[in-house]
């Protein structure tokens, strides 16, 4: 049993990602059907509902493996820079909440600033970065500069390494 419970807690994104995933798989495939039953309608206008309808569930599953290849990029990133010992250590202060104090992580991502500008070529410095913006609470610059160490990191940079 504590082997069960230690697994999930040490795996409990992965599950809650795949719960989710599973959920709007569902709606997807449900809204699907609904979108084929309104276009086999003769009435007009419940095919053109159906057409716009069937929109729905093609930007979702876009979306989906979109996020789902964004999450499995990002992760394989962070376990080539743990590997190296190249991950930035949690060492922010925190607010008796838990939250990290925000000058704290001001200051602290300057000097990741400075290391991407400094080496503008090199996944590593974006992916601390984005972890930087992230600290700070700049969760759409995060996933941003995120984006740039992937594709700084699928273009093979020489910075790359890997």
């Amino acid at each position: 049993m504590a082997n069960v419970l230690s697994a999930f807690k040490a795996n409990r994104t992965k599950i809650w990602v795949g719960a989710v995933t599973l959920l709007l798989v569902f709606y997807l495939v449900v809204s699907l059907q609904r979108s084929l039953l309104l276009l086999s309608d003769p009435n007009l206008v419940a095919k053109a509902l159906g057409l716009a309808y069937l929109v729905l569930p093609i930007i979702g599953a876009w979306a989906l493996v979109r996020e789902l290849l964004f999450g499995s990029r990002t992760e394989r990133l962070a376990r080539i820079l743990e590997a190296e010992g190249g991950l930035p250590e949690d060492t922010l202060p925190r607010t008796p909440a838990g939250r990290i104090v925000r000058e704290a992580a001001d200051l602290e991502f300057e000097k990741y600033r400075a290391e991407a500008e400094a080496a503008p070529g090199d996944w590593r410095s974006w992916f601390r970065l984005s972890c930087a913006y992230d600290a700070a609470g700049d969760r759409k610059r995060a996933r941003a500069t995120m984006r740039d160490a992937v594709r700084l990191f699928r273009d093979g940079s020489p910075a790359a390494g890997a």
